[in-house]
C-alpha cells in the first residue's frame, strides 16, 4: 500500500485540510478528557480513603452522573441559542469550579455537591455538555469534509488524553509520595489541582473558537419558527389565557428547559437508538473507569505508579483502532461496524474475573480496547445525519442525558455487589448486557435493511454528508 492511499484510508489528508476551529476542538476534547483520566483513576480508591464504604462510593457515581445528566440536559438544549461557544465557556467554569472543591475539601457531602453541580468524571471518560456540543461544532465545520475522517479524529483525541491523564496520574502521586514524604490522600489532592489547571487552558481554548463553529442564525430561527407551528395547537386563545393565567405558555417554557423540541422523524428513529443506548450504558456504569481502578488495586494490591501505568496502555491500543472504524464503516456501513466491533469487546470484559495475575487482566483490557471504542465514531456519524443540522446539538445531547442516565444506576448496583463479596460477577453481567445490546443493534440493521429493500427507503452513508450550510436537509431521518 502506498503512502497516498495509507494517508486517505487513516484520514490524515482530510485532518490537514480540515478548518483551524476542528483541531482547537480536537486539543480541547485531549485536555478534557486527560482531566478526566487522572482523576478518574483515583476517584474511588481516594474516596474509599477517606473512609467511606463501597456502598457509598458507588453512591457518590451514581448521584455525580444523575447530576450530570441535567446539567447536559439543559445546556445542550439551550446552546444553540444560548451560543455553543458559551455554553462551553460555562462548562469550563463548573469544570474548574469542581476541581478547586475537590484539591480542599474532604467531606463527602461537599465533595458530592461539587461532582454533581459541577464536572467531575465518575468513568474516566466523558460527562458533561462538552461532547454533544463539540460533535454539533464538528458536524457543522465538517459539511464540506468527509465526516467520518473528522469524527475519527475526534474519538482519537478523547482516547489519547484518556491514555495520557491515566498514565501521569500514578506517576505524579509516585513522586509526591517519595521523595516529598506526602501521604496517598495529599498527592491525590495534586492531581486535583492539575485538573483544576486543565479547564482553565481549556477555557482559553474555547475562546479562540471562531463563529464558524456556531450554528447559523437563519437555522435557528427556522427551528424556532417550526417549534411554534408544532405548539401552536395546543395553545390557547389569548382570552383563555388571560382569565386563567399563564396556562399551556409558561409550562411549555419550563418543559422546553429540559425536553428539546424535536420533529417526527427525528423522534421515530431517536427513542429506538437511545433504548439500545441505555442497555450499553447501564453495563458501562457497572463497569466504569474508576471502579475498574478499584477492583484492580484492591484484588491485586498494586500501587498506583503500576496500575495507572498498565491501565494507560488499552487507551493507546483503543485510540489506533477508532481510526481504522472509518474506513471500516466506508465498507460494511454504520450499524454493521458499529456491532460487530463492539460485541467481541463485551465477551472480552466478562472474562476479566477470570484473569489470575493484574498482567494477564491487562491484556484482556488491551484486547477489549481494540475493539470497544471503534463504534463511537460511526454512531457519531449516523446520529448526524438522520437528523436536521439545526437538531444535531439537541438530539447529541439527548442520546448523552440517556446514556448517562443508565449509566448512573450502575455504580450503585456494582457498589452493593462488591460490598456482598462478589466484585468479579459484575464485569460478567457487564459483558453478557453489552452483548445483548451489540446483538439488538444487529436485528435492528437487518430490519432495516428489509425495510429499504421493500420501500425503497435510503440507508445512510458515511460519505453522504447533509448540506448543512445551504440548508438541503428535509428533516427526514433516512434509516
Amino acid at each position: 500500500m502506498n503512502n497516498s492511499r495509507l494517508i486517505s484510508l487513516l484520514g490524515i489528508s482530510t485532518l490537514r485540510a480540515a478548518p483551524r476551529d476542528v483541531h482547537l476542538l480536537y486539543l480541547s476534547r485531549f485536555l478534557r478528557t486527560a482531566a478526566f483520566g487522572s482523576t478518574g483513576v483515583i476517584l474511588a480508591v481516594f474516596l474509599s480513603g477517606l473512609g467511606h464504604s463501597d456502598v457509598r462510593v458507588g453512591l457518590f457515581m451514581t448521584l455525580t452522573l444523575v447530576g450530570d445528566v441535567f446539567l447536559s440536559l439543559v445546556l445542550t438544549n439551550w446552546a444553540d441559542h444560548f451560543g455553543r461557544r458559551r455554553t462551553t465557556i460555562l462548562g469550563c467554569s463548573l469544570m474548574i469550579t469542581s476541581g478547586l472543591v475537590f484539591a480542599i475539601a474532604s467531606n463527602y457531602w461537599i465533595l458530592l455537591a461539587a461532582a454533581v453541580l459541577g464536572v467531575i468524571s465518575p468513568s474516566g471518560n466523558e460527562i458533561g455538555p462538552f461532547r454533544a456540543v463539540e460533535e454539533g461544532m464538528l458536524a457543522c465545520l465538517s459539511a464540506n469534509y468527509d465526516m467520518s475522517d473528522i469524527f475519527a479524529w475526534h474519538i482519537v483525541a478523547g482516547t489519547l488524553g484518556v491514555s495520557f491523564g491515566t498514565f501521569s496520574t500514578g506517576w505524579i502521586t509516585a513522586i509526591f509520595q517519595k521523595p516529598v514524604g506526602w501521604t496517598e490522600q495529599e498527592s491525590y489532592r495534586v492531581i486535583f489541582i492539575v485538573y483544576t489547571i486543565i479547564g482553565i487552558i481549556k477555557l482559553l481554548v474555547a475562546l479562540k473558537l471562531s463563529n464558524a463553529s456556531e450554528v447559523s442564525r437563519p437555522t435557528v430561527e427556522r427551528q424556532q419558527d417550526a417549534e411554534q407551528e408544532e405548539a401552536q395547537p395546543m395553545l390557547q386563545s389569548e382570552e383563555t389565557s388571560v382569565a386563567k393565567g399563564p396556562g399551556p405558555t409558561a409550562l411549555m417554557r419550563a418543559v422546553r428547559i429540559f425536553v428539546p423540541e424535536l420533529t417526527a422523524p427525528t423522534r421515530s428513529i431517536l427513542w429506538k437508538l437511545c433504548l439500545l443506548f441505555a442497555i450499553d450504558s447501564f453495563a458501562s456504569g457497572m463497569v466504569a473507569f474508576t471502579l475498574l481502578s478499584f477492583y484492580l488495586h484492591s484484588r491485586f494490591q498494586a500501587p498506583m505508579s503500576l496500575l495507572s501505568s498498565l491501565l494507560a496502555i488499552p487507551f493507546i491500543f483503543s485510540a489506533a483502532s477508532s481510526l481504522l472504524a472509518s474506513p471500516i464503516s466506508k465498507r460494511l456501513g454504520l450499524l454493521p461496524t458499529m456491532a460487530l466491533t463492539h460485541l467481541p469487546s463485551a465477551i472480552l470484559l466478562g472474562f476479566l474475573p477470570l484473569a489470575p495475575t493484574i498482567e494477564l487482566a491487562c491484556v484482556l483490557l488491551i484486547l477489549r480496547a481494540a475493539l470497544s471504542t471503534m463504534d463511537q465514531g460511526p454512531r457519531a456519524v449516523f446520529l448526524s445525519q438522520v437528523v436536521r443540522p439545526e437538531e444535531r446539538t439537541k438530539v447529541m445531547g439527548v442520546v448523552n442525558t440517556i446514556k448517562t442516565l443508565s449509566q448512573s444506576a450502575g455504580p450503585t448496583v456494582t457498589g452493593s455487589m462488591a460490598q456482598a463479596g462478589n466484585f468479579g460477577a459484575v464485569f460478567v453481567i457487564g459483558g453478557v448486557l453489552k452483548a445483548g445490546y451489540d446483538l439488538a443493534l444487529v436485528g435492528l440493521w437487518l430490519s432495516r435493511r428489509a425495510l429499504a429493500e421493500h420501500d425503497d427507503i435510503v440507508l445512510p452513508n458515511v460519505n453522504d454528508n447533509l448540506a448543512e450550510n445551504e440548508g438541503e436537509s428535509d428533516g427526514t431521518s433516512r434509516v
